[in-house]
């Protein structure tokens, strides 16, 4: 299960990732988000309450980077945890991402 919130700050959309992101959730994110990658837009994912994540979300979030880098735009990964960084160092989807440890410095990140 995934609950996913949207909120514009500034000119950058934060999305709140609350639970896991698998083969089921995957698609609801990809919706949810693709369209600020698509326009070039600035994302910040905050991924503090991310429990888990499998590889159908890591090729969603690949695809997000993907689609947001065509467009000059970017995409901030806040909050991960030890456990996720480590899965996304490992399969090397980790340097695609910029990292911060709070959406306040993703924000500092973006300016």
């Amino acid at each position: 299960m995934i609950e996913i919130s949207i909120e514009k700050r500034d000119q950058v959309h934060v999305v709140g990732l609350v639970g896991e992101i698998d083969a089921t959730t995957a698609g609801q994110v990809q919706q949810a988000v693709l369209p600020f990658s698509d326009s070039g837009g600035k994302i910040i994912l905050d991924c503090t309450r991310l429990a888990y994540m499998s590889s159908a979300g890591l090729r969603t979030l690949l695809s997000l980077y993907r689609s947001a880098a065509a467009k000059q735009g970017k995409v901030v990964l806040a909050g991960l945890s030890v456990e996720l960084k480590d899965t996304m160092s490992m399969t090397g989807f980790l340097g695609y991402f910029t990292l911060a440890d709070t959406i306040e410095a993703g924000m500092l990140v973006l300016a």
